[in-house]
């Protein structure tokens, strides 16, 4: 049998390699050890003796559940967490390496991506690749040479847009390109991606992984954090999994079952990776009619053309597209027309009509919206989970419009127990949680606020296979207790674990609606391609 991503998988599973000073898999040169590193934060112990052992030329992926400790082993390595900081030590091309900021390890040839893109949007291609390493004599920047060296990185990444080209005009696929290209520009040695394709369309995803290939081939040694594990099977030669900050396994990746992956990841078998649940639809709730929106700053572009779809009491209901097909342009423009102009059509809850027009109209009509950002406009990083659980409700923990602490803390930490989020305290900054707990705090936030349709668009985006099970759990109570859900995903076997019905979007209308029993992925490409 083979998997999505081509890689052979089967009986011929490798057994556990024991963690310990064996580690080693192949007899390549180790580039890079990390002994009995142990990180500690006020009240966690973020890592707790792991170990990781990177030989040259390879890919190494790193797999572990949201706030395993993943990231923070990386900030460790790359001196992001300076030497001294924790206890343990790193050898890096067979010599000992205290790393005291990022330009320590980056002098090196250590250069780490982090899942949030560094790119400055207002500058060009070449003006990002070159930023703080500018090609300049006497303080002159050569811009001819530092347009020449750029068209020679581009190419080496496949990259074919102008070095002139402002990044804000590029999607995020091409971002990452240009990222990676930064990056060789260092003359990396070991290049680290965490979470490279967690925005990415399956073809961009393509072609990044077939990329990190030509760049192991060029001598390039990857460590890649990824909880996509079709991906890790595609690219990795060997996979290290991370539980509750220590070391669990160190395992070659051929003939790798995901099973045995996540079974490492999470403690416990996961037979079925989405949870059962009844599919009992009841009365319509929500009707949208002959919805048209036109771009907030392009008058002449109509993004939603004419959408009508309804949600049921009790139902799940999917929106499939490609990226820029205006899943996301949809959902914001129904949340009180958060986003677009020249907004139109109908909207009805219970069968009457509803205004949608401000967002403070559509919590009152009993909408809710779970942003596919959740680090730039589902939270308030530098406030507590107390204050963001709260925040979209807040009459209900106020009293003659005196907010009352006790209240909010009482609200804060029933939630905290009904999602199980993994947390020492709701007075906890939203911005230290992992990305699957800070999902749980948008949901939270927004299931105070009591709504009977919750749009979730990419609830699980960025969130290791233990939370997402546990999203979906939250999802399926939620229709269990009547509400409606309208859920938009670019994991197509997400919706079809999830939906009692799918909507496929293209270039922003609708192209199609499937029942759940006769949805596939090819027959959801099918109507993309050929509508």
């Amino acid at each position: 049998m083979r998997s999505a991503w081509g890689q052979q998988t089967g009986p011929d599973r490798a057994t556990d390699a024991q963690v310990g000073p064996d580690l080693g898999i192949s007899d390549m040169t180790t580039l890079l050890e990390m002994r009995d590193i142990t990180k500690e934060f006020p009240g966690v112990k973020a890592l707790d003796r792991v170990t990781l052992s990177v030989e040259q030329g390879e890919i190494h992926a790193i797999c572990g559940e949201n706030g395993a400790g993943k990231s923070t082993l990386m900030k460790v390595l790359s001196g992001v967490y300076p030497a001294g900081s924790y206890d343990g030590e790193i050898h890096y091309e067979g010599a000992l390496a205290e790393f005291k900021s990022l330009s320590d390890s980056e002098a090196r040839g250590i250069v780490i991506i982090h899942q949030e893109l560094a790119l400055v949007p207002q500058l060009s291609i070449a003006e990002n690749i070159f930023l703080g390493n500018e090609r300049a004599t006497g303080g002159v920047i050569q811009w001819q040479e530092t347009f020449r060296r750029t068209e020679a990185l581009l190419a080496k990444v496949g990259l074919r847009d102008a070095p002139g080209t402002m990044v804000d005009s590029i999607g995020v696929g091409k971002q990452q390109l240009v990222e990676i290209a930064k990056a060789l520009s260092k003359d990396v040695k070991l290049l680290i991606l965490d979470e490279p394709t967690a925005a990415l369309q399956e073809n961009d995803s393509r072609k990044l992984l077939d990329l990190m290939l030509e760049l192991k081939a060029q001598g390039v040694t990857c460590i890649i954090i990824s909880h996509k594990l079709g991906e890790v099977r595609y690219v990795a030669d060997t996979v290290t999994v991370i539980r509750d900050g220590a070391t669990v396994s160190r395992l070659p990746a051929k003939g790798l079952e995901e099973d045995h992956i996540v079974r490492d990841m999470v403690g416990r078998d996961m037979t079925h990776r989405f949870p059962d649940r009844p599919r009992r639809a009841g009365e319509v709730l929500m009707e949208i009619e002959n919805w048209n929106v036109w771009h907030p700053e392009h008058a002449e572009r109509q993004v939603i053309h004419d959408i009508g779809f309804n949600v049921r009491a009790g139902e799940v209901v999917g929106i499939a597209g490609l990226m820029g097909s205006g899943r996301t342009e949809l959902a914001m423009s129904i949340f009180g027309q958060s986003w677009g102009r020249n907004i139109s059509g109908v909207a009805r809850l219970h069968g009457k009509p509803v205004d949608l027009s401000r967002v403070d109209r559509a919590i009152a009509a009993g909408l809710a919206y779970v942003t596919e950002d959740r680090k730039s406009l589902g939270l308030i990083l530098d406030e507590t989970i107390r204050f963001n659980t709260t925040l979209a409700n807040l009459e209900a923990v106020s009293t003659r419009g005196v907010l009352s602490e006790g209240q909010e803390t009482e609200v804060a930490e029933r939630y905290r127990k009904a999602l199980a989020t993994r947390t020492p305290s709701v007075m906890q900054q939203v911005g230290n949680l992992s990305g699957g707990n800070q999902q749980k705090v948008v949901l939270a936030k927004w299931l105070f606020a009591g709504p009977e349709v919750l749009i979730l668009d990419e609830p699980t985006r960025g969130i290791d296979v233990g939370a997402k099970y546990e999203i979906y759990s939250i999802i399926n109570d939620l229709s269990a207790q009547g509400k409606g859900v309208v859920m938009i995903s670019s994991e197509m076997p997400e919706l079809l674990g999830m939906c009692d019905r799918i909507y496929v979007m293209n270039e922003g209308a609708f192209v199609g609606e499937l029942a759940a029993q006769d949805a596939s992925q090819e027959r959801i490409m099918s109507l993309i391609v050929n509508e």
